[in-house]
């Protein structure tokens, strides 16, 4: 087991009180994966996450179970137990007024709360910022709703595949004559998750100024778009419609990947520069092409695009990818072979990127980790992720005070399930 996992509970503890979000309270409403990618970012960098959940209809990348016989848990997926870790989990029933009022008094002694339910959702349980932000004035609430709660969209319902349709996205990927082509990795769910913590963070920051909290209505949708850059750019001033690339660029010629020996074997190349294609043009013993007209600026390159592709995948195709790397580097030219999965979690540079999450069970596996160093906070190793319901006693007992008799009487009353 690694050294940061050995750790006495007291250090553990003053690493808890030295994060960066050391004594935050997030009570986490969302599900799926755009809130909850928030608040495991949130609760990565020290914030006591609590999610809120309920048996009777859990977290839907909850509902399938894992496989029993890999040695691990197996009462939750593998993404959710990555999505969910360094959190705590209540079960509470909204439905019922008891659930409701003790949903209310965590509110109220919450600093965030995170929702990413379609709009309306929150304030039909009455938990909406509203009605929460009298008793408690502080209070940072986030709605991540998919194309946010004003507009004329507010009432859609919506998914990654669905936002990647209607952003555009899907025909911003691929190459001209594709079918739409959608970014397999939930691309709107992550850049949600890592433009609401930017909110919350700022959020923060003018609270500690004025004490005030925040309503941060965010739209995927949105934060989607935001992500446009240049596109934009060529549609709304240069009225043009941008061409679906591929894997070649409007700025850098040649660009592709290129097939190598081996099966199915590839590498990627991006010449950006006149000096990196004289020495392609040196690293593929090509000396002909320093004499031809038609290859000495990006222009004349991208005009002669699939001759040069051509030509040089038949040189690739000569060598292993780990070869082709090889030598463009040496010469200068960016290159970098292409990579299964497998690889990247298995490569020399993994423990950088990836991080043990402990099962309490005995069993581990790898999780992402967070891509960034404090120089004065540290961020923590990963806590596994909760169990359904393990934290009641511990969150209402720590947040409210609640004694074992009080906690039995709300359990008795129908607040907790």
């Amino acid at each position: 087991m690694s050294e940061q996992f050995t750790s006495t509970p007291q250090a553990a503890a003053s690493q808890k009180q030295a994060a960066p979000l050391a004594g935050i309270r997030v009570l986490d409403f969302s599900h799926i994966l755009a809130g909850p990618f928030c608040t495991r970012l949130l609760a990565d960098f020290g914030a006591d996450v609590v999610k809120v959940e309920t048996a009777t209809r859990p977290d839907r990348t909850g509902v399938r179970k894992g496989p029993s016989d890999t040695g691990g848990r197996s009462d939750r997926p593998a993404p959710y137990l990555n999505t969910n870790r360094s959190k705590r989990s209540i079960t509470i029933n909204l439905k019922t007024e008891a659930g409701y009022h003790l949903a209310a008094r965590l509110a109220q002694v919450a600093d965030i709360i995170v929702e990413n339910f379609s709009a309306g959702v929150m304030t039909r349980l009455k938990l909406d910022y509203e009605r929460l932000r009298p008793v408690n004035p502080g209070l940072i609430y986030v709605s991540m709703s998919g194309y946010g709660h004003s507009g004329p969209r507010q009432d859609w319902t919506s998914m990654n595949m669905n936002l990647q349709a209607y952003t555009g996205l899907m025909m911003a990927t691929g190459s001209e004559n594709d079918p739409p082509i959608a970014i397999s990795n939930s691309w709107n769910d992550y850049i949600g998750g890592l433009h609401a913590c930017f909110g919350i963070f700022e959020a923060l920051s003018e609270r500690a100024k004025t004490g005030v909290g925040a309503n941060l209505d965010l739209a995927q949708f949105e934060c989607s778009v935001a992500t446009f850059g240049a596109l934009l750019v060529q549609s709304a001033v240069n009225r043009t419609v941008p061409p679906r690339m591929g894997n070649r660029s409007l700025q850098y010629a040649p660009q592709g990947v290129y097939r190598c020996a081996g099966d199915d074997q590839w590498c990627a190349i991006s010449v950006q520069s006149d000096d990196q294609w004289r020495a392609l043009i040196s690293a593929m013993g090509q000396p002909a092409w320093a004499a031809d007209p038609r290859y000495d600026t990006h222009l004349g390159r991208s005009r002669n695009h699939d001759e040069l592709d051509a030509s040089i995948e038949s040189w690739t195709r000569q060598f292993e990818p780990a070869e082709v790397e090889r030598r463009l580097k040496v010469a200068g030219v960016p290159a970098e072979r292409m990579r299964r999965i497998r690889e990247v979690v298995k490569g020399p540079d993994a423990s950088q990127a990836f991080v043990p999450l402990e099962d309490p069970k005995g069993g581990s596996m790898l999780a992402t980790g967070v891509p960034f160093r404090f120089s004065l906070s540290p961020v923590l190793p990963p806590a596994p992720a909760p169990a359904l319901g393990e934290h009641i006693g511990a969150v209402l007992k720590g947040w409210l005070n609640l004694s074992d008799t009080d906690i039995a009487q709300v359990d008795k009353e129908g607040a907790l399930v």
